[in-house]
């Protein structure tokens, strides 16, 4: 049965919220597990639907898994690793999974991966993942849905990547770890995630430098040298920066723990630019209020360390009642406006064009039905929503519970009114 997410408006935030694992380096993690050869635990990993799809992923190359939800703990004991082929009906669903590629042409030097899903925000092509495993040796080649790799050994090499790419840069330090001689990958993504994804190899006994920097330098070590580790992920900013705008937008006070504020300095100065409250409390607490109509500003989607494409649509919602005209450039992905047109639904005063949203800020939105159009889309919704007088009804849920572990349960932490409920009239 199909559930909606009904929100009702103008209630002021006033509470706490803890945030969890992030979505976007655990994942990684656990494609990671495959190349030690031996058990691996993770902890800190969020409840979310794209863990269970990784999970079986995992459990489909002959690795064996285990989830305890209650610690928040995974094991992945990779010793008896056979399989090379990950197949689409699971691939299909997550983009996030295609990074076993790398982990398994490191680990057997061949790998079968579906060409990847997700949400449909814009075209996200494979070609700089190929170009890097064939920098290191590889033959590849698409084939019915597959991209298929195949070496009989891998040779560091430098690659450059055209432009910054977290996907590409995770598989070619994946596959890297095990070549012979040294890697250097130029223009590298610098997102967090990838440090964290560094950092989790070095566990297991890589030796990696400069992950964080544009410039990664991978010298491969024997399989022999690496062995399983345990790891705790870092906390999820995109979450973290999802609450801030949700607390801001109902004009409300809340406490938000387990954060790494440097992760988020870019979103939060633009949060200030705003007229937004936002102060630490300690390393990783931080305190966020609003009590007055925001103000506009303008921002450009970039690669870490810029405005993150992932907070794009929740700080186009919070511009739906600032006061001015506001312009959001999405110069990342061609597909991340579909927000928009439920935007419109609500009352939104907002011109597109091409890759440009220009908000005028309206007096208040107003509750209608509305659907998410992926991931990042719903949690937006929600933060309209509390801006709305009346009650918001969001659908397509399944977006939402890829990537917020206890949504709703957190918001009402927050003192939203949130309920889940089974759609009847479908």
């Amino acid at each position: 049965m199909s559930e909606k997410l009904i929100i009702k408006g103008l209630n002021p935030a006033n509470g706490e919220v803890t945030i969890s694992g992030a979505k976007n380096s655990v994942l990684k993690l656990m494609a990671a597990s495959l190349l030690a050869g031996d058990k691996c635990i993770i902890h800190n990993v969020p409840e979310l639907t794209d863990v269970e799809i990784m999970l079986e992923v995992i459990n489909g190359l002959g690795a064996k898994t285990s989830y305890d939800k209650k610690s928040k703990k995974v094991e992945i004991d990779s010793k008896n690793l056979t399989n090379c082929i990950a197949k689409k009906e699971y691939v299909s669903k997550m983009r996030a999974s295609f990074v076993v590629l790398g982990a398994l042409v490191g680990r057997l030097k061949e790998a079968k991966v579906a060409l990847p899903g997700g949400c449909k925000i814009g075209e996200r092509r494979v070609n700089f993942h190929i170009k890097g495993l064939e920098a290191l040796g590889c033959e590849c080649k698409i084939d019915d849905g597959y991209v298929i790799a195949k070496t009989s050994k891998l040779i560091g090499n430098t690659v450059c990547f055209d432009i910054p790419s977290v996907g590409a840069t995770e598989n070619v330090m994946m596959a890297s770890i095990l070549a012979e001689g040294v890697t250097v990958i130029q223009n590298a993504a610098q997102e967090p995630e990838i440090v964290d994804l560094a950092n989790f190899l070095k566990s297991m006994g890589a030796k990696i430098d400069g992950a964080g920097t544009s410039q990664i330098t991978i010298t491969g070590v024997r399989q022999s040298e690496l062995r399983g580790c345990e790891y705790t992920t870092i906390p999820d900013r995109i979450e973290a920066g999802t609450y801030m705008s949700i607390i801001i937008a109902s004009k409300g006070h809340g406490i938000i723990r387990n954060i790494f504020p440097n992760h988020l300095t870019l979103f939060t100065g633009k949060l200030l630019e705003m007229g937004a409250n936002i102060k630490l409390i300690d390393p990783n607490t931080m305190e966020v209020s609003n009590d007055k109509r925001l103000k506009a500003m303008n921002f450009i989607t970039q690669p870490y360390p810029g405005f993150p494409t992932d907070l794009q649509a929740l700080a186009m919602a919070l511009l739906c009642c600032a006061d001015g005209i506001s312009v959001v450039t999405e110069s990342l992905y061609e597909n991340r406006f579909m927000h928009i047109q439920e935007l419109w639904k609500m009352g939104a005063n907002i011109i597109v064009n091409k890759k440009h949203a220009i908000i005028k800020g309206v007096d208040c939105l107003v509750g209608t039905q509305v659907e998410s159009t992926d991931l990042r889309a719903g949690a937006a919704l929600v933060t309209a929503a509390v801006m709305a007088r009346g009650e918001t009804e969001i659908g397509a849920l399944n977006h939402i519970d890829r990537g917020y572990e206890n949504f709703v349960e957190k918001l009402r932490g927050l003192n939203i009114d949130a309920t889940r409920v089974t759609d009847t009239s479908l």
